[in-house]
């Protein structure tokens, strides 16, 4: 098939999705009452692609700029007798026209791919209308306010922070640190929205499993913060435990993927280890008195003062982690594993993985990683002392201690396993 063809047909089909959507719409208004339907629209399309097509043809551009200009004049004088006769103020179909218009002409000068994504996106942008509006309606000014400050520290302080490490030991990568920080306020922000919309605790089952297979860290963090802003503390550190269980399942698939040979050691103690977490984790939601987080949904669901303390204690602690690392050397494999664990396990994980069959043995990479999962549990409840109420870390703590003990035991126990 000629591709002019089938990017012509495209360029149609983006129309008559479009169309089908407006269609569907109008569908009860009276015959020849609205000035574009699913014909109209299919057909702009695919006019879009003809003036691309005649541009490319004759070398000439400014052919689809007139034409682009000429349709958009014809269609918004269409549509704004329309407007008059029902007394409607709405833009949107003419936006949905010119639209369509557009990602014709794409799909045939253009990527074409990019324009079949285009024509979804924008049927489904008009289809949500209802949707859309119903969330807007229920958005309060917090919500807004932390939902524009995470896009500022994600979209523009993020890309202009350097991303190598600045300090002499190797430790200090502002990048990174800035991205830990964000995965924070992010996560308190969807734990937030889940809790609003699936209830208390299914939003905190949600939230914290879904954030843990990011970090579990950054899940507990934002837990225990919670907690301390008035947050039900037995079902917050419920969930933390739940987020551990999922960290530690995460380092398995890991180990399993990359390098193999050490997870006959790392399993039995690692799995038992997530099964006290989801045991602890179980027994403290069933306990909570079923109001978990719902006392903060008027709260902010992150404020910037203490994530830039948080940023600045990672940032401090990384430094010294590095240069203690550094001066141990090579023959601290377990030492520098368990630092390097304490805020990010993947880390440690995958630099002990690589050694396996230059300097380390699988059974001693078996031992740095439970080492560093276990340093990983014992740091994350660090930063939950520092970030939450006692009433969050004593029985995270317990939680802790229960699962490190019963992994080490079976991994005395066990040992060919």
């Amino acid at each position: 098939m000629d591709p002019l063809i089938a990017r012509l047909g495209l360029a149609l089909a983006i129309g008559l999705l479009v169309g089908v959507e407006r269609g569907w719409r109008e569908r009860d208004a009276p015959d020849r009452s609205r000035t574009a339907g699913i014909r109209t629209y299919g057909l702009s399309g695919l006019l879009g692609g003809v003036f691309a097509a005649l541009a490319d043809a004759t070398e000439a551009p400014f052919l689809l700029a007139v034409g682009f200009i000429g349709f958009a004049a014809v269609f918004a004088w269409y549509k704004s007798r329309e407007a008059a006769s029902d007394q409607d103020f709405s833009v949107t179909g003419v936006i949905a026209g010119l639209g369509v218009f557009a990602l014709g002409a794409l799909a045939v000068a253009g990527d074409y791919r990019a324009a079949a994504a285009g024509g979804a996106a924008l049927a489904a942008v008009l289809a949500s209308r209802e949707l859309l509006h119903g969330l807007l309606r229920r958005l309060t000014w917090i919500e807004l306010r932390s939902a524009l400050i995470l896009a500022v520290m994600t979209a523009v302080v993020l890309p202009l922070l350097p991303d190598r490490t600045i300090d002499p030991w190797g430790g200090l990568n502002p990048r990174e640190i800035w991205f830990f920080t964000v995965l924070v306020a992010a996560i308190s922000f969807l734990g937030y929205v889940a809790v609003r919309i699936l209830g208390s605790t299914r939003g905190l089952l949600v939230s914290a499993v879904a954030g843990a297979v990011v970090s579990s860290t950054a899940v507990t963090v934002a837990l225990a913060r919670t907690a301390k802003a008035g947050g039900s503390p037995l079902p917050l550190a419920g969930a933390a435990a739940l987020a551990a269980m999922v960290s530690i399942l995460r380092v398995c698939v890991v180990v399993m993927l990359v390098e193999p040979a050490p997870i006959s050691k790392i399993a039995p103690p690692a799995l038992a280890a997530a099964l006290c977490f989801a045991a602890c984790g179980a027994l403290l939601l069933r306990r909570s008195d079923g109001q978990a987080a719902g006392e903060t949904l008027t709260r902010n669901p992150f404020e910037i003062g203490p994530l830039l303390l948080f940023a600045l204690l990672f940032a401090i602690v990384s430094m010294i982690s590095a240069a203690f690392a550094g001066r141990v050397g090579g023959s601290g494999l377990l030492a520098t594993s368990a630092l390097s664990a304490l805020f990010d396990v993947d880390v440690a994980v995958l630099s002990t993985l690589r050694l396996i069959g230059a300097s380390v043995t699988p059974p001693m990479a078996a031992v740095a990683v439970l080492a560093a999962l276990a340093a990983n549990a014992l740091g994350r409840l660090g930063l939950a002392l520092m970030a939450g109420p006692i009433r969050f870390t004593a029985p995270l703590l317990v939680a802790t201690a229960a699962a490190i003990a019963l992994g080490f035991a079976t991994y005395v126990l066990l040992p060919s396993s």
